[in-house]
C-alpha cells in the first residue's frame, strides 16, 4: 500500500515566502566588537563564600544650598550701620556748631569776628576766676595783710551767675581727662590726646565732637597701643583725686551761682535765675555753655558704657546706673576705677 505524504499549506507558505535579513553596516560589527560581556553568572566561589560580594560603591552627589547669614554676621552688619549713622550725625553736629556758634550772626550775642570788648572783659574776668581760687582767697585777704603783710590780687567782680556757669562746665571738663586716658578706643585718634584735652579745656567743646566721631572708626589690625603720656599718666593715676577736685568745683558752682556774693546785692535766687535768663539770651559764650552742657550729657554715659571693664568688678553695676547722672557718673567712674587700669 503506498502512503503519500503532503506538507501544510502554511508551513509551505512561511517556507517559500522566507527572505534573508539586509546586511548588517560596519557601524554594527564595530559595536559589537567593542562591546563588553556583561558576566551574570554565580561562579562557585561566589556560591560557597562566606561573605557576599560587595556591591561596587557609586558617588553620590550632594546639591547643598547658598550658605544663610547667620546671626553673628547680621548682627556685626546692624552695628556697622549704627555706627556709620552715628558718625555722620558727629560730623554734621561739628559743622552745625562752628557755623552756628562762631559764624553766624544768628545765635544771641556777638560771633566770633565781630566779638565784643564787653564779651573780652567778660572772659578775661571769668579766667581769672577760675575755680573760685581768687574770690575764696580775697575772704581772707585782710586777715594775710594783718598777719603776713601781703595784698592779694582782688577778684573782678562778676555776677555769681555767669562765674557759677563758667566753672561748672570747666570742673566738668576737667574730668573728662582721665576718661579720655582710659578709653579703650582712644589710639584709634591719631593725634594728641594732651592736646585735645587741653583746646576742651581752656577753649571750647568743639573739639571733643571730632574725637567721638573718630574713634567709631574701624581699628587697624596693625595699630600698636600708644604709650600713655606725662599728663595722660598724672590724670589716670591721680583718677580719684581728679574726680573729687572736679566734682567739688561742680558742687560749689551750683551753690556759688544761687548764694555767692550776697555782700554785693545780686537778689535772692528768684533775681538771679532771672539774670541768668537773660544771660543765656544775649551773650554768646554762655548761649555755647548750654550747648556744652547738652554734649557732656550725651557723651558721658556713652564713654563711661564703652568703658566698664575699666570698672572694679564690685562696682559696675553701680556705674552702669549713675553715668547717666551728670557729673555724678563721672565723679563714680573716676573714683570706682580699677587700679590696674590707671
Amino acid at each position: 500500500m503506498m502512503t503519500t505524504t503532503t506538507s501544510s499549506p502554511a508551513l509551505l507558505f512561511s517556507f517559500l515566502s522566507y527572505k534573508p535579513s539586509p546586511p548588517k553596516s560596519s557601524f554594527h560589527l564595530f559595536q559589537l566588537r567593542n562591546s563588553k560581556p556583561v558576566n551574570n553568572a554565580i561562579t562557585s566561589s561566589h556560591c560557597f563564600s562566606p561573605k557576599p560580594p560587595v556591591p561596587k560603591q557609586s558617588t553620590l552627589l550632594c546639591y547643598a544650598d547658598r550658605r544663610k547669614p547667620t546671626a553673628l554676621s547680621t548682627a556685626s552688619s546692624a552695628d556697622g550701620n549704627l555706627r556709620t549713622v552715628l558718625r555722620t550725625a558727629l560730623w554734621v553736629a561739628e559743622g552745625v556748631y562752628i557755623l552756628w556758634l562762631f559764624l553766624l550772626p544768628y545765635a544771641p550775642g556777638d560771633p566770633a569776628w565781630a566779638i565784643s570788648s564787653d564779651t573780652i572783659n567778660a572772659v578775661l574776668g571769668l579766667s581769672l576766676n577760675f575755680f573760685f581760687i581768687l574770690p575764696l582767697l580775697n575772704f581772707g585777704y585782710i586777715l594775710l595783710i594783718l598777719v603776713v603783710g601781703i595784698h592779694l590780687m582782688e577778684a573782678p567782680l562778676l555776677h555769681p551767675m555767669s562765674e557759677g556757669l563758667f566753672n561748672f562746665v570747666i570742673g566738668w571738663t576737667l574730668m573728662f581727662a582721665p576718661l579720655l586716658f582710659t578709653d579703650r578706643k582712644r589710639d584709634r585718634f591719631k593725634g594728641s590726646l594732651d592736646v585735645l584735652w587741653g583746646m576742651q579745656m581752656f577753649l571750647t567743646n568743639t573739639f571733643l565732637i571730632p574725637y567721638m566721631a573718630i574713634r567709631l572708626n574701624d581699628a587697624d589690625d596693625d595699630t600698636v597701643p600708644s604709650k600713655c603720656s606725662q599728663l595722660g599718666s598724672v590724670m589716670t593715676n591721680g583718677a580719684s583725686v581728679v574726680g573729687l577736685i572736679g566734682g567739688g568745683v561742680c558742687l560749689l558752682s551750683l551753690l556759688w551761682a544761687f548764694f555767692g556774693r550776697t555782700d554785693a546785692n545780686f537778689g535772692g535766687i528768684a533775681e538771679r535765675w532771672e539774670f541768668l535768663v537773660g544771660y543765656l539770651g544775649s551773650e554768646r559764650l554762655a548761649y555755647a555753655f548750654i550747648w556744652d552742657i547738652g554734649l557732656y550729657i550725651i557723651f558721658q554715659p556713652w564713654l563711661i558704657g564703652d568703658n566698664l571693664q575699666n570698672i572694679q568688678e564690685n562696682k559696675v553695676v553701680l556705674v552702669k546706673y549713675l553715668r547717666y547722672i551728670p557729673v555724678v557718673g563721672l565723679v563714680s567712674y573716676l573714683l570706682c576705677l580699677e587700679p590696674e587700669e590707671v
